[in-house]
Order: C-alpha cells, then sequence, then structure tokens
C-alpha cells in the first residue's frame, strides 16, 4: 500500500539551502559546493522516500547545485588582456549567493516584521492583569517556533539510523496495514493520556519500516493541524512531543 502525501511546510528550494548554511556553519560567500550538493540531495531524497510531493522547483535547484559543481572542477584560466589587465573567469556560484543573499534580506525582515506583530499583541489599553497563567504556554510556543520541518527529516533520519533500517530488510514481515488518520489518533491519545512530554523516539516501538513511515508523516499532519508541540532541548538535543490542552487553528509550522 502506498501514501502520497502532501503538506505545505516547505518554503522553497533557498529556504532549504539557507538552513543548511546556517546548520553546517559555513560561509554564505564561499560555499563548498561539494558538501552542501550532498547535504541538499540527502534532503530531497528523504522527501521522496517518505513520499511528499517535491515540488519541481526543489529539482530545478538540484540540477543547478550540480551544474554549479561540475563548473567548479573545471580548471581556472587567466586571459591577458593588454600589457597590465587580466581577465579573470567569474566564479560560478555567484549567481546562487546573490539569490540566497537576497532570500536572506527578506527571510529577516519577514522575521523581524514577525517578532513586532507579536510584541504588539501583548499590549493591552486596558490596566495590567495577572498574565502569570499563560506563562508556560507562551514559553512553549517560543521554542515551537525555532523548529523546523528540516529539525522533523534530521530527526527521521537519525531513527533509521538507530533502528538500522536504511537497507532493505532481508526477510518479508507481515503486519496489518493502518492509515495515517488512525495513527494520528493513537499519536494524540497516547500523549493526552501522559501527564509529562514523550519522546520523539518513544513514539516509533516498531521496527517496520511501514509503520515508522506512517507514524512519522501523522506527526507532520499534527504539527501542521497545531495539535501538537514539537520542542527539542537545545541544538542537537533530544525531541518531546506534547499534545496541545486545547486544538490551535490550523496553520503551517
Amino acid at each position: 500500500m502506498e501514501y502520497h502525501v502532501k503538506i505545505d511546510a516547505f518554503e522553497g528550494p533557498l529556504d532549504l539551502l539557507l538552513h543548511l548554511i546556517n546548520r553546517l556553519e559555513i560561509d554564505i560567500y564561499d560555499i563548498p559546493m561539494a558538501e552542501i550538493s550532498e547535504q541538499y540531495l540527502f534532503y530531497i531524497n528523504t522527501m521522496t522516500e517518505l513520499q511528499l510531493d517535491v515540488a519541481s522547483e526543489y529539482l530545478v535547484m538540484a540540477a543547478t547545485l550540480l551544474a554549479i559543481k561540475s563548473k567548479m572542477l573545471l580548471p581556472k584560466y587567466e586571459e591577458e588582456m593588454d600589457d597590465e589587465y587580466f581577465y579573470e573567469e567569474e566564479d560560478p556560484r555567484d549567481e546562487l549567493v546573490e539569490q540566497l543573499i537576497e532570500y536572506k534580506r527578506f527571510k529577516e525582515a519577514a522575521d523581524t516584521l514577525k517578532q513586532k506583530e507579536f510584541e504588539r499583541g501583548q499590549m493591552y489599553t486596558k490596566p495590567p492583569i495577572d498574565l502569570s497563567a499563560y506563562a508556560d504556554k507562551s514559553q512553549h510556543e517560543l521554542i515551537e517556533y525555532g523548529f523546523s520541518i528540516y529539525d522533523m527529516l534530521g530527526a527521521y533520519h537519525k531513527l533509521l539510523r538507530r533502528k538500522k533500517l536504511q537497507k532493505p530488510l532481508s526477510t518479508k514481515i507481515t503486519h496489518q496495514d493502518i492509515s495515517i488518520d488512525d495513527r494520528m489518533t493513537e499519536i494524540l491519545h497516547e500523549l493526552r493520556s501522559q501527564s509529562t512530554r514523550i519522546s520523539f523516539f518513544h513514539m516509533f516501538p516498531h521496527d517496520d519500516r511501514q509503520h515508522i513511515v506512517i507514524t512519522f508523516l501523522a506527526m507532520l499532519e499534527l504539527m501542521k493541524r497545531n495539535e501538537i508541540i514539537v520542542e527539542q532541548d537545545g541544538i542537537f538535543g533530544e525531541i518531546y512531543l506534547t499534545a496541545r490542552k486545547e486544538n490551535g487553528a490550523i496553520g503551517e509550522f
């Protein structure tokens, strides 16, 4: 049984490239094309493996990265134009760098406006009231906004490494098919029945690849519907899931 799911959680190939540059601490003006191409293709392959609809613009960017990488392997040369000046071939990364810098500028501007909107939403014209009951909720929301779909894909890959399922299994395992909707219901029930948050890896008790994929897609859909909170204890730290006490409005994550 195949599952084809489309989740509107990706902002585009430039957003993915910027995420990789920040994560790998790469100088945006001197991008190592071999490393960035390998990491980019890893995310594309992971999306394909999960049967997420990958937009054509992601594939176009993948082809662009490989083309730039190929040009970087060609020998460079300088052509003498007169007695004093030389013509040096342009860096094939220049156009990509300009696009990334422009995208980063608009992304930061959008984040600034979003922060100002949030700060303005905390202002009231009536006398101050006790907001201590909402302190924990606000803190969780701030942590949640710092967690992205790319972090979830990285956690999924780490999960596969833990279960040693990168290669096809040599034996056939029989199991009972379960839909994504049913798995979403099970996850919500388990989260709501616990008084504390639950580890991301605890939600994958079975070693069956199909069950793992369905569970992961169910988590993504619950995040999209704003029904669960995903937190991480610092960079590369443990990931935890918590059910919201009240379902929020449907939105992107």
